[in-house]
């Protein structure tokens, strides 16, 4: 019943919510048509700005990759990280995800596609890939967006966290898998 209940609220939120939104627009006399091309000309030129930091993670990730960074900092970790109950086939996800998204997925899509779902390194990797946020996407693209140029700050707490969630998926993985 539930499930049911859930599938007929995911199915009309949408719906529902640019219903709701066209009504009141109508309502309050906004101009509706002007209002939505004012907005999604503002967005093509936001995505305009954001182009050169989107290419610079993306060069960076693929520099990374190619010369082997990322492998060779899972060869190193490995040894400290085993002592934890973490496998090396989830070091690249803590590696990856702090610096882009896409490559994290598809990282996990390797590693659940090699050892299967029922594996606990994949089932880590999951949970890792939930509990951190990919931190230079984050700061490259909405803080280009706005101007901010100043981001020490914001990286070092980004990274913090990243670095707790990772721990706290450890953990939660450690005491339920």
């Amino acid at each position: 019943m539930f499930q049911t209940i859930m599938n007929i609220i995911s199915l009309w939120a949408l719906p529902s919510i640019i219903l709701i939104i066209l009504t009141l627009g109508l309502f309050k006399k906004v101009p509706l048509y002007e209002s939505f091309t004012l907005g999604a000309k503002e967005g093509f030129s936001v995505a305009v700005n954001i182009i050169p930091y989107l290419v610079a993670i993306i060069v960076s990730i693929s520099m990374l990759r190619a010369s082997g960074i990322i492998g060779s900092l899972s060869q190193v970790l490995h040894p400290l990280l085993a002592h934890f109950n973490v496998p090396a086939d989830t070091i690249p996800i803590m590696l990856v995800r702090s610096l882009s998204g896409s490559a994290a997925l598809g990282v996990f899509s390797d590693i659940a596609h090699t050892l299967g779902p029922e594996n606990y390194a994949t089932t880590l990797a999951a949970v890792m890939v939930g509990s951190s946020e990919t931190t230079f996407y984050v700061l490259a693209v909405y803080f280009g967006a706005v101007g901010i140029s100043k981001l020490r700050y914001a990286l070092i707490v980004g990274l913090i966290a990243d670095l707790i969630g990772i721990i706290a998926a450890v953990s939660v993985c450690n005491i339920f898998f």
